[in-house]
């Protein structure tokens, strides 16, 4: 029980060091982004969707509220990678060495996702949501004046689950690493997985047939590419557990092939025994 209580108060002390960490992590950048914060919003004001335009603050907060997410934003993007190495850290000690391999690759593979669906929501949806909002404020003959909060908030609901949705291969794997998914059944809810994205780029673009499945198809791409690699995954557990049968259950058979066998001796000869035993009483009639 002393073994047990100090090995949980070791691995207490381990997570509170590595929240610790974090944190620390978290402050620095958080102090680095409101360095940062005034350049990034000033460059995404002239950029080319509302490049020339009048910005406004409807709210004696509005201007404090952008200059605080964004530092947010950038600590978060930051300690994103440093929070999910010290949560493969802390698991570490109960994985394999193969496991602690194929979990640390998990982490570069997830900053390249939400690297590449950060630029997709913001170079290819946001674009498309502005367009569509410019036609119908000029199709209504409404003038084009944008509270500073607002515009943010909407960038920020568009690109946010866009960057998101490209973790689904990360998803996917991890599922099917702890058994809970397989290519099979991945291939029986296809289509409604197909039809559920389509839902979802629907939601997150303008209401427009033509943006929903610009949006919808790469989508589609990283959920067949989640397919493909979850097809791996699988394959390799279904040989992991062909070796282990192959070994373990050798190893069972052996013990109880020789109890068997010493059994059938072991019968074999006392039969022998029990058929010698009138030859003898013979001899020492002959012998009498």
């Amino acid at each position: 029980m002393e073994i047990n209580s100090m090995s949980l108060i070791d691995h207490l002390g381990e997570l509170r060091k590595r929240i610790i960490w974090v944190l620390v992590v978290f402050v620095v950048m958080t102090i680095v982004g409101l360095i940062f914060a005034e350049p990034i919003i000033n460059f995404l004001k002239n950029d080319a969707p509302v490049k020339g335009l009048e910005w406004n603050a409807f709210s004696p907060w509005d201007a404090i509220r952008i200059y605080m997410q964004f530092a947010f934003a950038t600590a978060v993007a930051v300690t994103l990678p440093v929070l999910m190495y010290h949560v493969w850290a802390f698991v570490k000690p109960g994985l394999h060495a193969s496991e602690q391999k194929a979990t640390l690759m998990y982490i570069p593979f997830a900053m390249l996702l939400i690297v590449v669906g950060f630029l997709f929501s913001y170079f290819v949806v946001f674009p498309m949501a502005m367009l569509f909002t410019d036609l119908m404020t000029k199709r209504l003959q409404i003038k084009q004046t944008y509270g500073i909060a607002q515009y943010f908030t909407f960038m920020f609901n568009i690109i946010i689950p866009v960057s998101l949705l490209f973790e689904l291969p990360i998803v996917v794997m991890f599922l099917t690493k702890i058994r809970i998914l397989n290519p099979m059944r991945l291939h029986k809810l296809r289509r409604y997985a197909y039809v559920l994205l389509l839902i979802i780029g629907a939601i997150i673009t303008p209401p427009d047939v033509v943006s929903a499945i610009i949006v919808t198809i790469p989508l589609i791409v990283l959920y067949e590419f989640s397919v493909f690699l979850s097809r791996i995954i699988y394959r390799k557990q279904l040989a992991a557990d062909q070796a282990f049968e192959a070994e373990y259950g050798q190893t069972k058979m052996q013990p109880e092939n020789k109890e068997v066998g010493t059994d059938a001796s072991t019968a074999a000869g006392t039969e022998a025994g029990e058929g010698n035993e009138p030859n003898d009483s013979a001899d020492e009639e002959k012998s009498e």
